[in-house]
């Protein structure tokens, strides 16, 4: 019978717990080598994104808005008085003139207030005439009077210029003297005064005559005015161009609606004077100033023009930019056809810049991945921006002339620094 030997069951105790240490060091150790190791970096298909080189030259700094062609010369045509519509003559989309009707509204009270003035401005007329005739009538008959009373004062003269010399002679007594003498000054004074009538009567003629005047004047003034408003019962372009709109309470105009004074049924507009308004973003309108240059892309040409007004409020968040057009209107271009424009705002000589990604504003720092010189790879680098354009971005540092970046939105990568490019 064999007997273990306490020095050999030792042994085996002592190499067990050598294996077990080392395997757990070297366990350890691999797991501290894993974790020292980057992650693999993710895939991104090659055409899924969008690289562009960076550059260096002249960058001409733009802004971009949507907007819509206005015309600069908009006539809106109220109606002046209540009424009926009658009849529509002028459907919108057609040219028109000044003079042309466009609508015919009807108000019998008009009407009738019109034939009121009319018999009033009539019935005045008449009376000028009736006292025209009666004070030059008043007037003969002072005449006659200042005659017949100046013909018997001369008679009476006579005589007694006579009576004076016959009695030199002692043939007339002088009682018969005097009493002619004073016939003669009796009808002197008489022929004064009738002829004074005579001139007040032809005075007064004038004065009455002027103040039936002025007041056939006043009635005939009223009946202008009720007849200008019986016209304008006919609503009128009022300018040449083309009728835009006919509407009521923003629905189409219909014959037998009734529409109140002041209220605008009608829009005309030159379609061939026509301007560009633009909303541009408020933190990019900051730079654009009167008459800088622009283009409007009407999507069936692009027409030049220039920055006439810039809106000082801000709306939603931009602002209003009207754009003056000098250039020709291409074919289709049309009051409210939506457009694209474009302020140039500087060019900028001898900068470094790159298209603008589709992430990162203005004067900011951005991660951007540059692509590496094998075009397999592309790593994360802080890229500072300075001004932008509608297409491009100044680079302030972080890149370099030649550099390739990516501009599309990545993310989806924000977690990684390195991705591998698949062709």
């Amino acid at each position: 019978m064999d007997i273990a030997r306490p020095s050999a069951a030792k042994e085996r105790q002592r190499r067990r717990i050598i294996y077990l240490v080392t395997g757990v060091l070297v366990i350890a150790g691999i797991t501290m080598g894993l974790s020292k190791l980057k992650p693999a970096a993710p895939s991104v298909e090659w055409s899924t994104v969008w690289p562009d080189t960076v550059k260096r030259g002249s960058m001409l700094r733009q802004v971009r808005g949507l907007g819509t062609l206005v015309p600069e010369e908009i006539r809106w045509i109220p109606a002046l008085s209540d009424g009926r519509v009658e009849k529509i003559l002028v459907r919108p989309g057609t040219a028109v003139k000044a003079d042309t009707v466009l609508v015919i509204l009807v108000n019998p009270q008009v009407e009738q207030a019109l034939l009121d003035a009319q018999a009033q401005s009539r019935s005045a007329e008449a009376d000028l005439k009736s006292l025209e005739v009666q004070l030059q009538s008043n007037v003969l008959d002072q005449k006659a009077n200042a005659a017949k009373a100046q013909a018997d004062y001369e008679q009476a003269r006579i005589t007694a210029e006579s009576n004076v010399e016959l009695g030199k002679l002692g043939v007339t007594p002088d009682i018969t003297v005097k009493n002619s003498q004073s016939v003669a000054n009796q009808l002197k004074v008489r022929s004064e005064i009738d002829q004074q009538r005579y001139q007040n009567s032809q005075r007064e003629l004038d004065a009455r005559i002027a103040a039936q005047k002025a007041k056939v004047e006043q009635v005939r003034a009223l009946y202008n005015l009720a007849a200008e408003r019986q016209n304008e019962m006919r609503l009128r372009a009022g300018t040449d161009g083309m009728l835009q709109e006919l509407s009521l309470n923003n629905l189409p105009l219909q014959e037998g609606q009734q529409v109140q004074a002041g209220t605008t049924i009608a829009k005309v507009a030159n379609p061939r004077r026509l301007k560009a308004e633009l909303k541009i973003p408020e933190t990019q309108a900051k730079d654009v100033q009167l008459n800088q240059p622009a283009q409007v892309d009407t999507h069936n040409g692009i027409i030049a023009g220039k920055v006439a007004r810039i809106d000082p409020s801000v709306q939603n968040g931009t602002r209003t930019i009207d754009i003056t057009l000098t250039g020709e209107l291409p074919s289709g271009a049309v009051p409210d056809l939506s457009v694209d424009g474009t302020v140039d705002l500087e060019r900028l000589d001898n900068v470094l810049y790159v298209g603008r990604p589709a992430y990162g504003q203005e004067n900011s720092t951005v991660g951007m991945f540059k692509i590496g010189t094998d075009g397999k790879n592309a790593e994360r680098v802080q890229v500072k921006l300075g001004r932008s354009s509608v297409n491009t971005v100044e680079i302030l540092s972080g890149l370099k002339e030649g550099d390739q970046v990516i501009l599309s939105d990545m993310s989806r990568m924000d977690s990684y620094d390195r991705i591998r490019l698949e062709r």
